[in-house]
């Protein structure tokens, strides 16, 4: 059990440093600012460390029995958590940025939904290479 535990985690976690990443590279690549969404934070390592422990945290949600859905499907699913928390929770309560984000432009639920999706689908990706025992060959 400790190992599956561990191997989510870790999932979670790669999940959250990707996502941190992709966050980054839109601000970077003038992305958020074309669509309108003031969302360009610097990447800083208490920014990457947040979100790969937050990500390994949500990568606990893979327990979740949702039947014999694709591993991607799930990871789809599941990255609706952190967006709803993002945009219903952190934005209004922690960051005083309105309700969605709303502060920070129109688009950035889409992009938080985007984001989040990015941290969804590559958890199910390392899961998916741990269950195929790619991970006890390297």
């Amino acid at each position: 059990m400790a190992t599956r535990l561990s191997g989510l985690f870790a999932a979670g976690c790669l999940g959250g440093l990707a996502t941190v990443l992709t966050l980054w590279l839109f601000g970077m690549l003038g992305i958020s600012a074309a669509l309108g969404v003031a969302l360009a934070p610097p990447l800083t390592p208490s920014m990457i460390y947040s979100f790969m422990i937050w990500g390994g945290i949500w990568g606990f949600a893979f327990l979740l029995p949702l039947g014999s859905m694709n591993m991607f499907a799930r990871g789809l699913l599941l990255s609706l958590g952190p967006t709803i928390v993002q945009c219903l929770i952190v934005f209004p309560m922690k960051l005083g940025v309105g309700v969605l984000g709303q502060d920070l432009g129109t688009l950035t639920p889409l992009l938080v939904l985007i984001f989040n999706a990015v941290w969804g689908l590559v958890a199910a990706w390392w899961l998916i290479r741990q269950e195929a025992g790619v991970m006890n060959t390297v």
